[in-house]
């Protein structure tokens, strides 16, 4: 039997190929911080460089079907807290930041679909 992480795991390589196929290139994978205002911290799934050197957090997502909205509809404002979060952690290992976006890749079945600035890190 396949585990959750399994299929995880597997989104998250689909994706990365994805991405390198059409010219990114991967800074970090799993990059996670622990705590802060909340309590599970945050993790961003890929953190990419585009040519022209934006840096790009990536979250992927995958579900077996588009029912119920899809996998793009699973991204809650909770875990897009989390993932702004962690993505100003990354940011302040930097001396200057790049200019930057946040990035979904979401698997519905076998379709892929890659939403580039997906959401703002804004409230």
């Amino acid at each position: 039997m396949v585990t959750k992480k399994q299929l995880g795991d597997e989104a998250e390589a689909r994706a990365l190929r994805h991405l390198l196929d059409h010219g990114l290139v991967l800074e970090q994978a799993n990059y996670r911080v622990a705590g802060g205002p909340f309590s599970r911290g945050g993790e961003i799934d890929l953190v990419m460089r585009e040519r022209d050197g934006t840096l790009v957090f990536v979250e992927v997502r995958a579900r077996a079907d588009a029912a119920h909205g899809g996998a793009a509809a699973s991204i809650g404002s909770a875990k897009r807290r989390r993932l702004v979060y962690a993505a100003q952690c990354y940011l302040m290992r930097l001396a200057t930041p790049p200019p930057c976006r946040f990035d979904v890749v979401v698997f519905d079945g076998e379709r892929v679909e890659w939403l580039r600035g997906a959401f703002d890190a804004g409230p």
